[in-house]
C-alpha cells in the first residue's frame, strides 16, 4: 500500500518501472537495531532463542550489527531481526535488488547462513541472500509463488575472509545476478514471469529464533531492498 501511494503521488502507474528502496537499515540511528531508514516504516524487532543476542560494533564512521559466533553445540544461540510481514516488501514479478555489507571470518562459516530473506522456499515464495558452505560463497535465491523450485545464482568468489564485502542480488526480467564489491560474480536466467509474494516478514541474520534458522555468524551493515 505504501509503495502504491508513493507512485500515485508522483503521477505514476503501478506498471511504471520506478526503482524504490522499500527498506534500508544502517544501524546508526538512535534506535539503531530497529529503524528503517527508507521512511516506509518496516522497523525491525529482535527475535531470539537460547540466549541469542545481537550487538552493535563499529563499522567505518558508524555501526554494524554482530550476530552470535559459530556454534557446534546441540543447543546454540539463535537470533534474527524481523520486520512485520507486509505486501509492500513483495516484488511480485517486478525487478528486484537487495543486499548487505557483510563481515565473516573463515572460521565462522557453516553449511548455510542467511543474510536477508523474505519467505520460505518450501512453504511460500522467497527472495534470499545467503553465504553457503565452508568456502563462504554468497548466493542469491528466488522461489516463484506459483511454481515452487529454487532458482539460485552463486558467487564465484568467497566473502568469508575476515574483511567487509558489499553483496548485491539483482533481478531484472529474466536476468538474475550476484555482485561482490560491485563486481559481477555470477549470472543465471530465470522465468520472466517469476513472482515473489508472501505474508512472511523480512528477516535479517537468520530465519527466526528456532533451531534450524541458518544463523548468520558475522556482522552486517547497510541492509537494503529495492523494488522496481
Amino acid at each position: 500500500m505504501l509503495l502504491s501511494m508513493l507512485m500515485m503521488s508522483a503521477g505514476l502507474s503501478m506498471g511504471t518501472p520506478v526503482p524504490i528502496t522499500i527498506a534500508r537499515y544502517d544501524f546508526n540511528g538512535q534506535n539503531g537495531l530497529v529503524l528503517d531508514d527508507s521512511g516506509f516504516g518496516h522497523h525491525l524487532r529482535i527475535v531470539s532463542g537460547h540466549g541469542g543476542q545481537v550487538r552493535l560494533v563499529v563499522h567505518g564512521t558508524g555501526n554494524a550489527v554482530a550476530f552470535p559466533a559459530h556454534c557446534e553445540l546441540t543447543v546454540c544461540p539463535h537470533v534474527a531481526l524481523q520486520s512485520p510481514g507486509t505486501a509492500d516488501l513483495n516484488p511480485g514479478a517486478r525487478d528486484l535488488a537487495y543486499g548487505a555489507d557483510v563481515l565473516l571470518a573463515p572460521a565462522e562459516t557453516s553449511k548455510g547462513q542467511n543474510v536477508v530473506q523474505k519467505g520460505y522456499s518450501k512453504t511460500s515464495s522467497q527472495y534470499k541472500l545467503q553465504i553457503d558452505g565452508t568456502a563462504g560463497q554468497p548466493s542469491c535465491v528466488l522461489v516463484d509463488v506459483r511454481r515452487p523450485g529454487i532458482r539460485m545464482v552463486r558467487s564465484s568468489v568467497s566473502a568469508a575472509d575476515g574483511r567487509w564485502h558489499r553483496l548485491r542480488c539483482e533481478r531484472a526480467g529474466s536476468r538474475f545476478e550476484i555482485y561482490v564489491d560491485d563486481v559481477l560474480r555470477g549470472r543465471t536466467r530465470i522465468p520472466a514471469g517469476l513472482a515473489v509474494a508472501n505474508n512472511r516478514p523480512l528477516s535479517i541474520g537468520g530465519k527466526g529464533a528456532y533451531r534450524d534458522n541458518d544463523q548468520f555468524n558475522g556482522a552486517l551493515d547497510n541492509v537494503w531492498v529495492r523494488i522496481g
